[in-house]
């Protein structure tokens, strides 16, 4: 059996960790079912790499085939020309925007991919696995597929829709050229059975398994009737089909065929994540071709469900797209990146609305998790300067605290880094978050205070270096998920001058108690989370 991503290092002996996202068709501009799986992917690497982990992050964007090409036509552009505004002025800047880490960002029609492109489709014909056909059959454009009859939907006039896309496919009819995917369906059937893991949620993994099981067809993988793609290097009257060209963006991106020990520390992908509407293509076409060619197999597919509005699958095709500035200029970037990842089971189909958006943010972020940082800041000014107090009289309250956060840490940790339930894991931070309010409440340091006794001061300073201690702990857990909050409130703690920088804190470690020095300075800085004015019109 093929090793998988789980089970590779770097030359260097480092765990690498590998995760894409789908390389994204430019025929328009993000909107927020794209950036919902750039985020978490980007969560996902951020936590591997405060982990001490070597990560490599790859999203980017597919450019070829019809679609491509029909909406440059629809724009009087050529189709270089129309990719290269969108990449530069719609893509890029909106994973800036929203804080994105990624190592590299892949474009199709730069000639590191093509020529790799070539390269392996020609080996693939040199080993005999593809030949040359004719098909004939449904097409949907938006989905660069053809269709199975069975997948289709009727209209009521009778006429044959995408079920993805709620638009007529079309009737195609051109000489191909062919790979032999049957000959892969039992390798395959092996390989899940070896690896129940790979296709994520478990509701994914059965569609595959039972998709394959009734046998898998050649697949095409050339076209003939336009020529916006990679050429087919023994016969350029053909392109390569757009899916086998994008597919190998997960290897021409990290090295194939031009830097092999680039490609050997870090292919094959640990994660790919993607849309469950491109399932096919990632857990059976992909991993065939890798076969084909004798290379390792991703360690996980994992499918993300899709974001509703108005119980309408979110894209431009149907008018619900709704871009992701739209929600930042009100909420701001961090809590939009934490939003979408605790409000809905990574996995599942969610439903997305700003009433709801509104409602967490006030309860959780500003009243929880901000009014906290700015109690225990304005609390440790009031009663000791600003500079955090000696804890040296701890008791059972503490200790409950303490023991909190090492659970917190241990479950977002699993939640997190190994499972991605991203909401599990926000979830066990948020919960702590709870208890240290609690604990505030409880213990009334205000009241405390007036005990100006050695015995009461003792008491008042360990209430406020637990807290302090605790908000340390948590600013670590959400710098993953909340870049810029986290390092407001890691600077307000006066962290960066006796830790380090906060992204060197390493998350394993986070619950490890009494980090935080005494006498640190402890300053109110701005509001973390601003009170929302009226959503706008």
């Amino acid at each position: 059996m093929a090793a998988t991503g789980s089970e590779k290092q770097g030359g260097d002996g480092v765990k690498s960790f590998y995760v894409s996202t789908p390389i994204y068709y430019v025929n328009d501009a993000p909107h927020l079912g794209h950036a919902y799986t750039t985020v978490a992917g980007d969560v996902l690497t951020r936590w591997h790499r405060q982990r001490g982990e070597k990560v490599w992050y790859l999203t980017g964007t597919d450019e070829h085939g019809q679609k491509i090409m029909r909406t440059a036509e629809a724009n009087n552009v050529t189709p270089q020309a129309w990719c290269d505004k969108l990449v530069e002025e719609a893509w890029k800047p909106l994973w800036e925007h929203l804080n994105i880490a990624n190592d590299d960002f892949i474009r199709t029609t730069e000639k590191r991919h093509t020529d790799r492109v070539q390269e392996f489709v020609q080996d693939l014909f040199d080993k005999d696995q593809i030949y040359k056909g004719g098909y004939e059959g449904p097409y949907c454009v938006g989905c660069e597929e053809y269709k199975l009859p069975g997948d289709l939907i009727e209209a009521e006039d009778g006429t044959k829709l995408c079920p993805i896309h709620k638009k007529p496919v079309e009737l195609l009819k051109e000489e191909n050229y062919f790979f032999k995917l049957s000959e892969y369906g039992p390798k395959l059937m092996e390989f899940y059975a070896a690896n129940p893991d790979f296709i994520q949620p478990e509701s994914a993994r059965n569609e595959i398994v039972n998709f394959v099981k009734q046998g898998l067809q050649d697949l095409s993988i050339s076209r003939s009737t336009f020529d916006w793609g990679v050429p087919v290097p023994w016969d350029p009257k053909h392109v390569i089909y757009v899916w086998i060209d994008a597919l190998l963006n997960y290897a021409t991106a990290v090295g194939y065929g031009a830097n092999q020990e680039k490609f050997d520390g870090t292919f094959p992908a640990d994660v790919h994540l993607i849309g469950k509407d491109i399932l096919r293509f990632h857990s059976v076409i992909w991993p065939a071709m890798l076969m084909a060619q004798g290379l390792p197999l991703p360690g996980k597919v994992v499918a993300n469900g899709w974001l509703m509005v108005g119980g309408e699958k979110m894209s431009k095709s149907n008018l619900t797209g709704i871009k992701p500035q739209d929600l930042t200029s009100h909420f701001g970037v961090d809590a939009y990146r934490w939003y979408f990842l605790r409000a809905i089971a990574y996995g599942s189909d969610g439903s997305f609305s700003w009433e709801d958006f509104s409602a967490r943010y006030t309860s959780e972020l500003a009243n929880d998790y901000g009014n906290l940082a700015s109690r225990v800041a304005a609390m440790v000014g009031k009663y000791f300067g600003g500079a955090l107090p000696e804890a040296t009289a701890d008791g059972d309250a503490e200790r409950a605290v303490q023991e909190g956060l090492a659970q917190a840490v241990a479950t977002a940790d699993a939640r997190i880094g190994e499972e991605l339930d991203f909401q599990g894991g926000i979830l066990a931070i948020f919960d702590f978050v709870k208890q240290v309010n609690g604990y505030i409440t409880e213990q009334e340091p205000w009241k405390v205070a007036k005990d100006t006794s050695p015995e009461g001061q003792a008491r008042l300073a360990a209430i406020l270096y637990t807290a302090a201690e605790s908000l340390r702990g948590v600013a670590v857990l959400l710098n993953s998920v909340m870049p810029d909050t986290s390092q407001k409130l890691w600077d307000s703690l006066g962290a960066e001058a006796s830790l380090g920088a906060l992204a060197d804190q390493r998350v394993q470690d986070a619950g490890r108690w009494g980090q935080l020095p005494a006498g640190a300075t402890v300053t109110k800085g701005a509001v973390l989370f601003p009170r929302l004015e009226e959503k706008p019109a």
